[in-house]
């Protein structure tokens, strides 16, 4: 269905990267920008690069995603859960981007179920801010399911660092991603 990018290219030692920020080492993000800005960059072209004169580009999005990370409240405790919260914040970035380019447009039209695997296409910009909605929905009903769904299709996380972050079984996350492929497409059905 949807080609999903492994984020296994980021650097191991992350983790300790991480745990030192956590202790309180401000010198620690420099260093922990550099480790991770590679893989954010391959993450945030993999959504854009389906894009036909988007305005939102790679570095914009890679560093406005580093700012929520970097700003938010969370404490990041390990390499999947930082691409985890890395997926929620490019999500929340590529959806608030679609919002202010679809207020720009007339007229929505209709959405397929082909939404989730061209979701992020300029021409799809309603697709993607239904697939958010119904994302919203989904969390309503199991935060579990709809986060499965964000950190693999936007944060482009394998089924064991999804696992990991969640301190679940991949085969778990499987059942999840089953769950909630299906729930979405039953709602991109009604719409």
């Amino acid at each position: 269905m949807v080609a999903f990018f492994a984020v296994s290219t980021a650097p191991t030692d992350l983790t300790p990267l991480l745990v030192r920020a956590a202790a309180g080492d401000a010198s620690v993000a420099v260093e922990t920008f550099s480790a991770v800005y590679d893989t954010l960059r391959a993450l945030a072209r993999r959504h854009l690069n389906r894009s036909s004169g988007a305005t939102l580009n790679t570095t914009a999005l890679v560093h406005e995603a580093w700012l929520k990370l970097v700003h938010g409240e969370a404490s990041l405790v390990d390499r999947a859960h930082f691409f985890a919260l890395a997926a929620t914040a490019m999500r929340q970035i590529l959806v608030d981007h679609a919002r202010r380019r679809h207020a720009q447009k007339r007229g929505p039209r209709p959405v397929t179920a082909s939404a989730l695997e061209n979701v992020g296409k300029e021409s799809n910009v309603e697709e993607l801010l239904a697939i958010d909605a119904i994302l919203t929905r989904l969390a309503a009903l199991d935060e579990r399911l709809a986060q499965v769904v964000e950190w693999r299709f936007f944060g482009g996380l394998g089924e064991e660092e999804i696992a990991a972050a969640l301190d679940v079984d991949v085969r778990t996350v499987r059942r999840d991603w089953r769950k909630a492929r299906a729930f979405i497409l039953r709602e991109l059905e009604k719409a």
